[in-house]
């Protein structure tokens, strides 16, 4: 097939493309290569990319509505995994119109290149951050996700209705999947389990919110990756069970669904440290803060749903995840 990877430089868009070149997918690799985070470990997620036969790069940002449209004209993708996005909750709270930009505008173009190029499917990144004010665990895909508590999950939530909106009014086959905190080899710099890395090796404190008491579900990219894949090749259908009067967010009338892809094994934050202590041989200083604005205590994913649909659930140890990111942050930074 030829698919449409967004994001394709990117930590989860790159495993992603990566995969599907090996198994012998033609894809096309869109990033702008903006300068959220370090540009140079993009253009080396790129690099193992074009030296690919199948792929092909293009640079773009999905916000440029005019270079999209040309863009799915000149391509005719079968099928589209949109990763491009502008991630981050905290980054949301001073950024919000980059935000509107990438999430909204930039979505709005997928689905319209979509739908004017006859898309088989459409997979896109959700995130378990639209479960919100919500506290009942696991998060489910048949819960409500009416309160979200940062712009990042509200613009997450728009994209899932968006989608909905296109699978009813076009037929086009939408699935969102809500990731939970992905970690691994190639991961974004921004998040933990780098910052960590990098300032434990630095001999520098670890800013650990919430004074310690934060729970994830944790989640290595790998496995991510496969329920990608697997759900690519299986599109979204209509419910013939769904029922008007009592709606299940899960499905549709329409070819649309929403899945949760998380390990199921939510582990304490500290836990999380201990196991990268432990993979680094040296002990973490500690700067404990409290809670901060967007930022849930705690996430854990119900993937019944998943495992339904293409017989696939997460399970990746987290000591083991942790140990791979290591030994690549070594081997990449020659530590």
């Amino acid at each position: 097939m030829t698919i449409l990877v967004t994001g394709a430089a990117g930590f989860i868009g790159s495993h992603v493309a990566l995969r599907l070149l090996a198994r012998g997918d033609t894809v096309i690799g869109l990033d702008n290569l903006n300068h959220y985070y370090d540009v140079s470990l993009k253009e080396a997620r790129l690099a193992r990319l074009t030296s690919q036969p199948g792929f092909r790069f293009v640079k773009l940002d999905v916000a440029d509505r005019e270079g999209m449209a040309a863009m799915f004209n000149r391509q005719q993708p079968e099928r589209v995994v949109h990763l491009a996005a502008q991630a981050g909750v905290r980054y949301s709270l001073q950024n919000p119109h980059v935000y509107v930009d990438s999430n909204l505008v930039g979505f709005t173009n997928i689905l319209e290149g979509c739908r004017h190029t006859n898309v088989i499917h459409l997979v896109y990144a959700s995130s378990s951050s639209v479960y919100g004010g919500n506290t009942r665990m696991p998060f489910s895909e048949h819960d409500s996700i009416d309160h979200p508590i940062s712009l990042y999950a509200a613009t997450k939530k728009a994209n899932e209705l968006m989608a909905h909106t296109y699978s009813h009014l076009f037929g086009l086959p939408t699935t969102g999947l809500r990731f939970f905190t992905v970690y691994g080899p190639w991961g974004r710099p921004d998040m933990a389990l780098f910052l960590f890395t990098r300032a434990i090796l630095d001999g520098r404190p670890i800013d650990v919110f919430n004074h310690g008491h934060m729970v994830r579900d944790f989640t290595y990219v790998d496995d991510i990756v496969e329920g990608i894949i697997r759900v690519v090749d299986r599109p979204a259908v209509p419910n013939p069970d769904f029922d008007a009067e009592f709606p299940d967010p899960a499905t549709s009338h329409a070819p649309y669904r929403v899945f949760n892809i998380g390990n199921s094994q939510p582990t304490p934050l500290a836990d999380y440290i201990a196991a990268l202590e432990d993979a680094l041989g040296k002990k973490a200083q500690k700067n404990y803060l409290p809670m901060q604005p967007g930022d849930v205590p705690a996430t854990s994913a119900n993937t019944d749903e998943l495992d339904a649909w293409v017989g696939f659930r997460p399970g990746t140890a987290v000591r083991e995840g942790v140990r791979r990111f290591v030994e690549w942050y070594r081997g990449y930074y020659s530590i």
